[in-house]
């Protein structure tokens, strides 16, 4: 249940009833909009709606306050303060037993508190990653992946029917410069000879794929298996054998992240399938194409953008974001009505060009679909040095150098701490810290530490099960906060998929550690009173799941000891 949510409907309910006994004249009611005070000293939720109804009451703000609060005195069970302030904001203080009583319904629901039916279960593709098969995954793939796994998550959890879908850019020039790339290792050349590939890949993981093409290794990848022509160099063979090798390779990478996907999508097909092809003669049919110096242009500027775009240049090849138009013609054909495409900064640009063209097909898609998530770059620092390479991608720091650092837990949740949109610093001896300094062990710690206590509870004939009939003595300040922050979190739930926000649960999970943590100082948890120490135990099992839960949701652990 999300709190705000129902105490905006007590107040629809009760401006209802205030129209009926002739209170209030309006016609139509304005949508109730509930907010969190700043302070807590105004209360726990606060509404506007007596400024909103005021020039159509022909009445003073804070008059039309008073006759929604004396009517919601009147009726409300669970309010235990409702004040008027300033203009005509109504505060609402809700009763302290309001708050106890919700802990059973944490407590009932385990696993699945957090979760709602808001999504209907209605479909929604998730393309996240969709790196080249060129290299390793870099940390700015290993960002992408945490990010669109854990959106995933949240989706699924606000009760979406979620499809996670990797695009595999297995086509096009940096496919062609990786295969000569390798055929120059198989040669026996290597970077700085003079007949090294002008725009050759360097990196040590050449070096092996050569070894493996070499070596006729068999490659099994998603849904392809190919083994290597060890007797020849053929570039065609060393093509498709180096793009399964990398796809293994980052496929691995991922399942060490713990990320996994629905359906795996090849560029290529869209060409084999001649889909490219098509989706250029169905924007050509429509009209919005004109040729000029041997090329065919898409009048983006018909849809919003800036100037017209190359679709087709005049030595027959297709500019990158043609693919991507057909790309995602295709999603549309699939029935996914909507579609979030998590991907770096850098692909701000394609944006405006490929809904153009999608537009442009007439085929009844929205506007502003598909949805994008980009997320910006990630530096990553070591003693405050930034960490430029890794000696076996060559130029960059790889996914894999990161998980085996500082471990698959620490990766992800510092991936998520910041806003997609902001840069971040991955400061990786912060990451490796066993102290409250760091983060994600300050909120493991204190799951950690509930279950100690729960532990040693029982150990000592306590039955925390038994708090549930003595919730009323939670009765100090901290304890109430913690309980309020245990009741909001299937609304930061919701919240994080309504915006496509995921660090709105970081955000979560570190203040639930700190008033946790906070409480275990001034508090004694196990005291001489029973009755008391029972209740609090029963409240430290509700942090414990909520804790629980939202790490869950994170792709993080729930370490029980540390």
């Amino acid at each position: 249940m999300i709190v705000r949510f129902m105490l905006r409907d007590i107040i629809k309910a009760s401006l209802e009833e205030c129209k009926q006994e002739g209170l209030l004249v309006a016609d139509i009611l304005p949508s109730v909009v509930i907010e969190i005070p700043a302070d807590p000293a105004h209360g726990d939720f606060s509404t506007n709606i007596a400024m909103q109804l005021a020039k159509g009451e022909k009445k003073a703000p804070r008059a039309v306050a008073a006759i929604v609060t004396d009517h919601l005195a009147k009726t409300g069970q669970i309010f235990a303060k409702i004040d008027i302030a300033g203009p005509g904001f109504i505060n609402f203080t809700l009763k302290p037993s309001f708050w106890q009583e919700r802990l059973p319904e944490v407590v009932a629901e385990g696993d699945s508190y957090g979760k709602s039916e808001s999504g209907e279960g209605k479909k929604v593709q998730v393309e996240f990653v969709s790196a080249n098969p060129t290299g390793p995954l870099h940390i700015g793939h290993g960002r992408g992946a945490a990010i669109g796994d854990t959106l995933c998550r949240i989706l699924a959890a606000a009760g979406w029917d979620v499809t996670r879908e990797f695009y595999y850019n297995d086509a096009g020039q940096q496919i062609a410069n990786l295969a000569l790339s390798v055929q120059a290792r198989c040669l026996g050349i290597e970077p700085g000879d003079s007949t090294w590939p002008a725009d050759g890949y360097q990196g040590e993981y050449i070096k092996d794929l050569s070894k493996a093409f070499l070596a006729g290794e068999s490659v099994v990848a998603g849904d392809c298996s190919v083994t290597a022509s060890a007797d020849s160099a053929n570039l065609e063979d060393i093509r498709k054998f180096s793009v399964a090798y990398l796809r293994r390779e980052q496929d691995s990478d991922l399942k060490a992240f713990d990320v996994s996907f629905d359906n795996y999508f090849l560029e290529s097909s869209l060409y084999s399938e001649g889909l490219v092809e098509q989706t250029v003669n169905r924007i050509i049919a429509s009209g919005h194409t004109f040729e000029e110096n041997g090329a065919l242009w898409l009048k983006t500027t018909d849809f919003g953008d800036d100037k017209d775009r190359v679709m087709r240049k005049s030595d027959g090849s297709y500019t990158y974001f043609v693919p991507d138009v057909a790309y995602h013609l295709n999603k549309w054909q699939r029935g996914f009505e909507r579609v979030i495409n998590e991907q770096g900064a850098d692909h701000h640009s394609t944006i405006t060009r490929v809904r153009a063209g999608l537009q442009a097909l007439n085929a009844g898609i929205p506007k502003e679909w598909p949805e994008y998530l980009l997320h910006q770059m990630v530096t990553v620092v070591r003693a405050g040095e930034e960490v430029k390479i890794s000696k076996r991608a060559g130029s960059y720091v790889t996914l894999r150098d990161l998980i085996d650092e500082v471990g698959r837990d620490a990766t992800r949740y510092f991936f998520l701490m910041r806003r997609p949109d902001s840069q971040q610093v991955f400061d990786i001896d912060l990451a490796k810290q066993q102290s409250s300094d760091n983060p994600v062990y300050y909120v493991q710690y204190a799951h950690a530490r509930i279950c100690r206590i729960l532990e040693t509870a029982v150990e000592s004939g306590l039955k925390p099960e038994n708090g549930a009939n003595l919730l009323s003595l939670l009765t100090t300040a901290e304890e109430l906060d913690i309980i309020k922050k245990i009741t909001a979190f299937p609304e930061v739930v919701e919240a994080a998929a309504s915006n496509l926000e995921p660090h709105r649960i970081t955000a979560y999970l570190h203040d639930m550690a700190s008033l946790l943590h906070s409480f275990y100082v001034k508090h004694r948890v196990l005291g001489e009173d029973v009755e008391l120490t029972t209740a609090r135990l029963y409240l430290l099992g509700a942090v414990r799941q909520s804790l629980k839960n939202g790490l869950a949701i994170l792709g993080v652990t729930a370490p029980e000891k540390m």
